[in-house]
């Protein structure tokens, strides 16, 4: 049985998730943590459930969700999965924190990408992978059967769904995915979002208004 641990990390709020199992195996998701008060929360709560982190998953490479990625990927020595779409804005990475007045060293980690169809496997958990373009370029959502849930990082929101004003935003491409990718999953599947609380797929079908 599958766990997941959200934190609200940074100027952003922006959630970060921990996805782990009852042999302590787990994958860090979207690390935002930017300052030590928030790292130190992310690092106890690993240290205090013996969590053996084995992966480090990017929905897609916006500043707000990789402030802490040089750290997880130095304290972890694990692969960074993130769409090869993404790349140019992870990137980008050092130009972004300027427009926040932040100083920002280029990452040096070792990414492994992926793409829409494959499939990540955590202990015998598969997670499929939808690449959902439109917020960011190499926006992906992980998706999990099993459990019924999804990490859809800034793609889809309670009410809501991602900018699309930014860097290689599309309006029509995230509508069209969210639409043809997202919502012919069933009902009851949980969706843990980039931002905010969970919501789920038969609650945005039925009250989200930009996919009425």
């Amino acid at each position: 049985m599958l766990q997941i641990q959200g934190f609200v990390f940074n100027f952003a709020s922006e959630n970060t998730y921990i996805i782990y199992n009852e042999n302590k195996n787990a994958w860090l998701i979207d690390p935002g943590n930017m300052n030590a008060q928030e790292t130190q929360a992310i690092d106890n709560f690993i240290t205090e459930k013996e969590l053996k982190i084995q992966k480090i998953l990017l929905t897609h490479a916006h500043i707000d969700h990789v402030l802490g990625l040089q750290w997880a990927f130095d304290k972890f020595n694990v692969p960074v999965n993130m769409h090869k779409d993404d790349q140019e804005v992870l990137d980008m990475l050092q130009a972004s924190g300027m427009r926040f007045g932040m100083q920002i060293n280029p990452v040096k980690v070792n990414i492994e990408y992926v793409k829409e169809g494959d499939e990540l496997d955590l202990d015998g958990e598969k997670f499929k992978i939808y690449h959902v373009p439109g917020h960011s370029p190499g926006s992906v959502v992980y998706h999990n059967d099993t459990q019924k849930f999804m990490i859809s990082g800034d793609v889809l929101f309670e009410g809501s769904i991602g900018r699309t004003d930014l860097y290689k935003g599309n309006y029509d491409q995230l509508i069209e995915g969210i639409k043809s990718k997202l919502f012919i999953l069933d009902n009851d599947t949980q969706v843990f979002s980039g931002h905010g609380n969970p919501t789920s797929i038969g609650f945005e079908k039925q009250y989200n208004p930009f996919l009425k």
